[in-house]
């Protein structure tokens, strides 16, 4: 086993994924440049020396390459597509909700549109236009199936399930946890760092990991947020409280069955998200619980999630925008205050 970074066990699944099968490839702005960072986040970084046909750097032009790997999806290609921030998503937006998404659908399942979609998202100081997280934007979109890795391992894993699939798959990354290095190290960098064993793995979609064991309340966060929630839920154990941290690690599918057990032992569900609050991911998964799992709540859902602002760029203010482990204490302490 070898102790890997995120970016470092994304490199590896897509090196792995590109020798097994000759038709997947890696298309983005910056990805193959000799002697350049491999991507905005080193993910690629050095893959056009083994693969020098197949790490196809383009130009500035998200909707003309986005263009490209569906075309060559529809021949039978297996396009990796390296955005450089999840925000660029949006320029491409008309090829991925009206093409995309809806292709296979449209065909009766006769086109397979097996697309990886891997994007950077995160509040990280580079302002409005860099910052957000993309799960709210595409989670309402059908066809497309969403995966939020927190680690190294489940980044490996997820990605080679993803290049797999059939159909389109974004894979949203949060810029703290790759754990770069040099001149592409983030500060206030987690670290999400894994072992990764020699043997070939996958992970299935829609199968969440419970992070901790708890018997008090619920906590589900991926991502970053999944840290912050781990670090408030080991500060409430000291206090007497015990708290259950879920990891979705895919939004589409979702792990339910996980939740409503988690839920029907705990009582109470707090929900924590980067993104803002109104329209979130937590709204779809508190409307969820509310519907299907009311039997089981002793407390009111609760949700932490950033304010409904673009995110600022100053320091203190963005400190103060994304949802602290303080602040999750807090609330886990409100909640079961009331519900005692």
């Amino acid at each position: 086993m070898a102790r890997l970074t995120i970016a470092e066990a994304l490199r590896e699944a897509i090196r792995e994924e590109m020798r097994r099968d000759e038709n997947v490839y890696c298309i983005g702005e910056d990805i193959g440049i000799p002697g350049g960072w491999g991507g905005a986040f080193t993910v690629t970084l050095g893959l056009e020396k083994e693969f020098p046909d197949r790490i196809i750097n383009t130009p500035i032009s998200e909707a003309g390459f986005f263009g490209v790997a569906l075309g060559s999806s529809l021949i039978g290609l297996r396009p990796i597509i390296d955005v450089q921030y999840g925000d660029f998503l949006f320029c491409a937006m008309d090829q991925i909700a009206n093409q995309i998404a809806k292709l296979r659908y449209m065909s009766g399942g006769k086109v397979k549109i097996p697309i990886v979609i891997r994007a950077p998202v995160g509040v990280t100081g580079r302002g409005a236009q860099h910052s957000q997280m993309m799960e709210p934007f595409f989670h309402c979109l059908p066809g497309i199936k969403i995966v939020v890795p927190a680690t190294a391992y489940d980044a490996k894993g997820l990605l080679k399930t993803a290049v797999r699939d059939d159909n389109p798959v974004l894979i949203f990354e949060h810029k703290l946890l790759y754990g770069a290095k040099g001149v592409r190290s983030e500060s206030g960098s987690i670290d999400a760092s894994s072992e990764i064993p020699e043997e070939e793995y996958t992970i299935p979609f829609g199968k969440a990991v419970v992070r901790k064991q708890g018997k008090d309340i619920t906590i589900i966060a991926t991502l970053l947020m999944m840290y912050r929630a781990y670090e408030a839920a080991q500060i409430l154990e000291e206090q007497g409280i015990s708290v259950e941290v879920i990891d979705p690690r895919s939004l589409v599918p979702f792990d339910w069955e996980t939740v409503k057990k988690s839920i029907a032992k705990t009582g109470r569900v707090v929900i924590v998200e980067e993104s803002p609050r109104r329209g979130g991911i937590g709204a779809e998964i508190a409307a969820t619980i509310a519907e299907e799992m009311l039997d089981f709540l002793i407390a009111p859902v609760r949700r932490i999630a950033a304010p409904d602002t673009p995110a600022p760029f100053s320091p203190v203010m963005e400190k103060f925008y994304v949802p602290s482990t303080e602040r999750i204490v807090q609330t886990v302490k409100e909640i079961i205050n009331i519900s005692s």
